[in-house]
Formats: C-alpha cells, structure tokens, sequence
C-alpha cells in the first residue's frame, strides 16, 4: 500500500513513530487464527499462534513469524530510558517495540501498533498471497 493511502493514524504510526492508544485499537484483543503483516508492505511480521495478553492494551507476540522480516534500532526517544524500536524491513515502517519482560519461552514482548499491521485470517492466507503459512495452523 502506499503511505498515502494510509489512514491519518496509520499513517502517523508507521511513517512518523507515532504510538496509538492501549485498549483502543484493532487487534490488542483480537484471538482468532491468522497472521499479521504491515499495513504497507505487506510483509509477513507475526502469527495469532504467538500473540498473547500482555495486559498492555496493544497486541503482544514473543516472537516473530519471520525474523528477517523485521530490524531493531536503538530508541532513547524518551530520555529517561532506553528501547529497542522494530521496524519493517522493506517498507521501513514503525511497528512498536521489544522488550525483555515476554513469556518464558522466548522471554521477549514484541508490543506493537495496530495501526502499523493488517490481519490475514487463517481462511484467507491462500487468497491473500499467504498459502505457505497455512501449514503453521495444522496440528
């Protein structure tokens, strides 16, 4: 998608680092079966079989569905404490964060923007260009 077909806060999220409300956006409580990809890029970031209740209000994933799909930059935006941004690869998008506080499995908490994602659900991952990540849901 290009960015200007984006919504305002779509837009703000993902091409200005903008953060949208906890508890007020698409997918913080959103359980059904699929996989999450940016909203400009379309790139595959997450799947609904890593996402859990971090009680943050933004959806959280311990880890990614396609780790190269994703790069981490050091953020000291807010002064008084250091992050880890993560970013789209090719559509360079702001997605949210990771932090050292996720489930033990992976012990990391890739909170990220609604704004920032579109869902795919598991019925229309062929339609959609996804087919590959069907196989994923299939246990």
């Amino acid at each position: 998608m290009n960015p200007s077909q984006l919504t305002l806060e779509q837009f703000e999220v993902t091409q200005n680092g903008a953060t949208e409300k906890p508890f007020r956006n698409a997918y913080w409580d959103q359980n059904e079966p699929g996989i999450y990809v940016d909203v400009v890029s379309g790139e595959p970031l997450f799947s609904s079989l890593d996402k859990y209740d971090s009680g943050t209000g933004w959806p959280s994933f311990s880890k990614p569905l396609e780790k190269e799909n994703l790069v981490e930059k050091k953020d000291l935006k807010l002064g008084f404490a250091e992050r880890v941004e993560v970013r789209s690869r090719q559509g360079n998008s702001h997605l949210g964060h990771v932090f050292t506080d996720g489930p033990a499995s992976t012990g990391l908490r890739y909170c990220m923007n609604s704004a920032a994602l579109r869902f795919i659900p598991l019925e229309k991952l062929e339609e959609e260009g996804y087919a590959k990540y069907f196989a994923l849901f299939q246990s």
